[in-house]
């Protein structure tokens, strides 16, 4: 048992170093596209709204405030979309005995986690110390934001790596389906200024949690109550089981297709 956990383990790191180097670059270009992406989404976000708003809903500064939204936000679809193509990108080395699906999935998830860790660890602080912020961190809170965005990232990312290939037309519904939710996930707004009208339907949302304890943890006056993280976990494990039991059932015909 503990030399099969060995290999598994040696299997995953092997992986993972591969996914480093092909979708990051051996140069680190994608590492610092990474970090300036949500950059740069910020900063248009906080001019524009500058422009109109004499403040955000929450706190006086723009850009650590839509940070707090975009960063769990992006490591949500990042880690659905990486994991939901692990399949087709490992295509060639699940044909080797050694090499499960479960391995690849694990891998291509790792790389996604640390990577977005380390670009909300770079992104915070450098907006924290570049606009000298008097903000006391709730690191609890954070951490359950980010581990809610990864199980539901990984969850949602898991069924769809059956889905995608199973019904092609599945992607391009999903990436039209999913246009709407950085609009409907809080990002721009808080979820208690919602109509109530509109609250109802939110609710269900589970990335408007995820948004809302990521505020909670750079905030220390917010509140946001109506988190309930049991509600985002269900969904993510849920989406979880019934990928890794359908994947189960026909991954050795979807390798061999």
């Amino acid at each position: 048992m503990p030399q099969m956990r060995f290999k598994t383990f040696r299997t995953i790191f092997a992986l993972s170093v591969r996914e480093m180097s092909t979708s990051k670059g051996r140069a680190g270009v994608g590492y610092f596209w990474a970090v300036a992406d949500p950059v740069l989404k910020i900063i248009v976000l906080a001019f524009i709204f500058e422009l109109v708003l004499r403040s955000p809903d929450i706190g006086s500064n723009f850009h650590i405030f839509y940070a707090s939204g975009i960063l769990p936000y992006t490591f949500f679809t990042q880690t659905a979309s990486k994991v939901a193509r692990t399949i087709n990108f490992s295509r060639s080395l699940l044909s080797y005995p050694v090499v499960t699906y479960i391995d690849a999935i694990a891998a291509r998830f790792v790389v996604n986690a640390i990577t977005n860790i380390m670009v909300y660890y770079v992104v915070v602080t450098g907006i924290i110390y570049f606009y000298d912020l008097r903000l006391t961190l709730n690191v609890p809170a954070i951490l359950l934001a980010y581990t809610m965005a990864s199980v539901l990232g990984l969850g949602i990312g898991t069924l769809n790596c059956f889905l995608f290939i199973y019904l092609p037309f599945w992607e391009l519904a999903w990436s039209l389906m999913t246009r709407p939710l950085f609009i409907l996930s809080g990002i721009l707004y808080i979820y208690e200024n919602v109509p109530s009208l509109l609250k109802e339907y939110l609710w269900y949302n589970p990335l408007i949690h995820v948004v809302g304890a990521s505020r909670r943890g750079i905030y220390s006056t917010y509140d946001a109550a109506y988190v309930e993280p049991m509600y985002v976990f269900g969904i993510g494990l849920i989406c979880l089981c019934i990928g890794l039991f359908t994947l189960n059932l026909c991954v050795r015909e979807i390798v061999n297709r």
